[in-house]
């Protein structure tokens, strides 16, 4: 491959085939820009370090959710319907790759590695930012963050289990993704007004 026809997606496809078959902590980039053709001087053109990937394939899912989750069949969901529909399209994106996410994630939760922790806790907000705006939630002020703290808390729980979910079809984690939705619903009468 040419360096000129680099892409993000092309680089981060390269480098999950390659994770396919090892851990994630031991794959490199050297490895990457060899399975492309490329020098890695042409990979540090588009990214400034392996846990760039991390952040593309996240950024993939948010992209994926944005696509998937559109239209009047969308639009005439109710609100835990359209959250369910959301978290289902972010993690549809992952899951070929789920065990690769998981390793990715575990390799950010080492201890000393808050320049790449902190990161992780933008993009889970990103998402669920993403999320609310795909529900039409219009909270403002102290409403909105108690909104948006629980809807964190329904996602990354969900994620959580998800990852390592090996019920059939993901019907624990589906399951699990409903009723906290449901308790956080149930919980937002409590919630600040102002």
């Amino acid at each position: 491959m040419a360096a000129r026809s680099l892409t993000r997606e092309r680089i981060l496809d390269a480098a999950l085939a390659l994770a396919a078959d090892r851990h994630w902590e031991y794959l490199r980039l050297h490895q990457v820009a060899a399975e492309l053709g490329v020098s890695l001087a042409d990979l540090s053109v588009h990214l400034d370090e392996k846990e760039t990937l991390v952040d593309w394939l996240w950024d993939r899912a948010d992209r994926g959710m944005l696509e998937q989750c559109r239209g009047e069949a969308f639009e005439a969901l109710d609100f835990h319907a359209r959250f369910c529909a959301c978290v289902t399209a972010w993690l549809s994106v992952i899951a070929p790759h789920r065990r690769s996410f998981r390793e990715m994630l575990m390799v950010r939760l080492e201890p000393g590695h808050l320049h790449i922790q902190l990161p992780t806790l933008f993009s889970i907000s990103r998402s669920v930012q993403w999320m609310r705006e795909l529900c039409g939630r219009d909270a403002g002020f102290l409403r909105r963050a108690a909104e948006e703290t629980a809807l964190t808390s329904v996602f990354v729980s969900t994620l959580i289990l998800w990852l390592g979910d090996e019920s059939h079809g993901g019907t624990r984690s589906r399951d699990w993704l409903h009723a906290r939705l449901d308790q956080a619903i149930a919980l937002s009468k409590w919630w600040p007004v102002a």
